[in-house]
């Protein structure tokens, strides 16, 4: 956001293409990994949005999330990036919803190739691998006694849960990791009800791999997943694995901020 209004400032009114440049400005994580394979300019961006400045000046319009005007296109931008938000059952605005609805309004079509199109849909908005480094790591101690290994009592108010709150497919999953002598499977309970959970070696027996992982809409931005997750790293520390892949991570932010994992490049 920041990065975009001060990409911003010059022309005075926050444009769509404005945000492309904040994007291309990233050097890390998937932003970087779309700015070094697109062949997009800055400065050839830059004078862009200065042409286009006369063109959007109309419809600016104050904005809560921004200390400039913003133009009409921008507004359509974040109203579709919301959207896919909740199609995906999530409660914050990341940088893969607001890609994908940079592309789908077609606002920053002229700036773009078709080649440069299907590198940020490809690389910006599908969930993507992720990995993070296991002896790097150290866990925050918690006080908080939510999180605990699953049992087959768990079973069927588990099962229930992921099928409810998520998939049929993450439903199996489990369904297969209760199959194990020692499930590593982690719930999160609170007042005797599950809000979240958390696997790892489950999913089609892959060792070293994370996921799936979920949490109640209503219990998200509380902490509970960060809980989850590390219980789950932890212990996969602590049987020696040096690595843990998190497969088709999404919100990817999450997990470069909870374990400082990173995506796998697409090659």
């Amino acid at each position: 956001m920041r990065k975009a209004e001060k990409a911003a400032n010059e022309d005075n009114v926050l444009m769509p293409i404005h945000l492309l440049i904040a994007s291309l400005q990233e050097k890390t994580g998937v932003l970087g990994e779309i700015s070094l394979k697109c062949e997009l300019q800055l400065s050839s961006l830059r004078e862009f949005a200065r042409n286009a400045q006369a063109n959007s000046t109309e419809f600016q319009k104050n904005n809560v999330l921004f200390n400039i005007p913003v133009s009409k296109e921008v507004q359509l931008v974040f109203q579709e990036a919301v959207e896919y938000m909740k199609n995906y059952n999530q409660v914050f605005v990341n940088e893969g919803h607001l890609l994908k609805a940079l592309l789908t309004t077609k606002v920053i079509d002229h700036y773009l190739s078709i080649e440069d199109k299907n590198i940020i849909m490809t690389l910006g908005t599908t969930p993507r691998d992720m990995i993070t480094h296991l002896g790097q790591l150290n866990f925050p101690h918690s006080d908080s006694n939510i999180v605990r290994k699953a049992n087959k009592n768990d079973y069927s108010c588990l099962l229930q849960f992921v099928e409810t709150n998520f998939s049929s497919e993450w439903s199996k999953t489990l369904r297969d990791g209760f199959l194990l002598t020692d499930p590593s499977i982690y719930i999160a309970v609170r007042e005797e009800e599950i809000i979240g959970f958390a696997a790892f070696d489950v999913y089609k027996r892959r060792k070293c791999y994370f996921g799936p992982m979920g949490v109640s809409k209503s219990n998200r931005i509380k902490g509970v997943g960060t809980l989850l997750l590390h219980h789950c790293l932890r212990e996969m520390k602590e049987i020696g694995y040096e690595y843990a892949i998190i497969g088709g991570a999404g919100p990817i932010e999450f997990y470069e901020k909870a374990c400082h994992a990173v995506v796998i490049p697409n090659y």
